[in-house]
């Protein structure tokens, strides 16, 4: 590992206007990094990795780095780039172990984060270096929301998160309560009353996107986010149709071959599939079979009847009359993205969300009611962990200022 990693650092052109850093969301200094790997200053590495992205751990795993950093590398051009993402999980699982701090010295002041997903996590972070008593309220039993319950095991080590709950959170003194859902026995109000200056709410979108088609209700349907949730529970039998060719579908298909399925095609209106390269390529290693320009119209107990469809210069569909076709199966999961849930935004008073169910809220986090902060996936819908990161870190800087500039008496 250590031998591939140093190949790949000396690989590095050290550009003076780095591509790799502009590709990457969260403008991480990859130039620097590897530079310092290369003079055996990896503690000074790893220290540079987790200040400017508290999940590089994870990020070096679930990244789109075909389309960011990696994507960006002008030995890309004509040739293969730098991997970074290998080079960038060896100093931070490597330095992770040097992590051992305990908790900042607490300026006195209460915020409550609700949801530990990606948005959540960064924010407990930042602002618990800042001396805040930080308390995380997670709906499930474990921290990593989408991390955790939406990305496959064979993608995202759960150890990964075991470790960021250890170091990142109960050494640092950030507390977390799990199974408990803010908006049903705990409300907003209840949090305010009790002395928190701020709350930030980062509750991702777990409601699945429906296709609003006949048959949808049967016993054979299961929908993408759910199945990834827990896919022991689910019996699909040995031919099993995914509806949806986005990168989560790839996860379900995958997930699902591993769990026995023998025969798995993903439908894609589209002519291409939209998930990455990559996954697209692993599913199609891994005996994954596809069909494009397919719509589905109605379910059957058997499987899935598809009509043709040709894909117009603008993005619409015109839909081919007379090639209606079942396609059989003994399982159907629908995989078309998902919105969020609303419990939140209907108990909490002046808390406004768009005709989607999205919060709204600004660039830097601020919703509709003073005091509310918001980033991630429950504001903008569905994106990649390391936007939900970089967004976040500029919500956290924002919580600290209105936090600091409280009167004195509130505090």
């Amino acid at each position: 590992m250590a031998l591939h990693v140093m190949d790949e650092a000396n690989r590095c052109l050290q550009c003076k206007v780095p591509q790799c850093q502009k590709g990457c969301p969260i403008n991480t200094n990859i130039p620097m990094a590897i530079r310092l790997l290369k003079e055996n200053k990896l503690n000074e590495a790893g220290k540079m990795l987790f200040e400017n992205n508290p999940l590089t751990t994870v990020c070096s795993l679930v990244c789109n780095h075909e389309n960011q950093c990696e994507g960006h590398c002008v030995l890309g051009r004509k040739g293969a780039p730098v991997h970074f993402s290998s080079i960038e999980n060896y100093i931070s699982t490597t330095y992770a172990n040097q992590m051992t701090n305990g908790p900042a010295k607490s300026n006195g002041m209460r915020v409550a984060i609700i949801g530990s997903g990606p948005a959540g996590i960064t924010i407990a972070i930042i602002l618990a270096r800042y001396g805040y008593q930080v308390t995380i309220f997670e709906g499930k039993d474990k921290i990593g929301g989408v991390l955790r319950y939406g990305i496959p095991e064979f993608r995202l080590p759960k150890s990964v998160l075991d470790d960021i709950e250890y170091r990142h959170l109960n050494l640092k003194g950030i507390k977390v309560r799990p199974n408990t859902t803010i908006g049903s026995a705990i409300s907003i109000n209840d949090l305010f009353r009790d002395g928190y200056k701020a709350i930030f709410v980062g509750t991702g979108v777990w409601k699945p996107n429906t296709l609003h088609i006949k048959g949808e209700t049967f016993g054979n349907v299961h929908f993408g986010i759910n199945y990834l949730n827990n896919p022991d529970s689910y019996h699909l039998g040995e031919k099993v149709i995914v509806i949806g060719a986005g990168n989560a579908a790839m996860d379900v298909a995958r997930t699902a071959i591993r769990k026995g399925v023998h025969t798995l095609t993903c439908f894609s209106i589209t002519k291409e599939v939209a998930a990455s390269h990559y996954e697209y390529s692993y599913a199609q290693l891994e005996g994954v079979q596809f069909e494009y320009n397919k719509k589905p119209v109605e379910i059957k107990d058997n499987g899935v009847i598809f009509k043709d469809v040709i894909e117009n210069d603008d993005g619409s569909f015109t839909e081919v009359d007379g090639t209606e076709k079942l396609y059989e199966a003994d399982s159907v999961i629908i995989s078309i993205s998902q919105g969020p849930q609303n419990r939140l935004v209907n108990t909490t008073e002046g808390l406004k969300s768009n005709s989607r169910g999205l919060l709204e809220a600004d660039e830097t986090g601020h919703t509709s009611r003073p005091g509310i902060f918001a980033s991630g996936d429950v504001v903008n819908g569905a994106r990649t962990v390391v936007e939900a990161v970089a967004h976040s870190k500029i919500v956290a800087e924002s919580m600290h200022k209105y936090m600091q500039s409280l009167p004195k008496d509130e505090e």
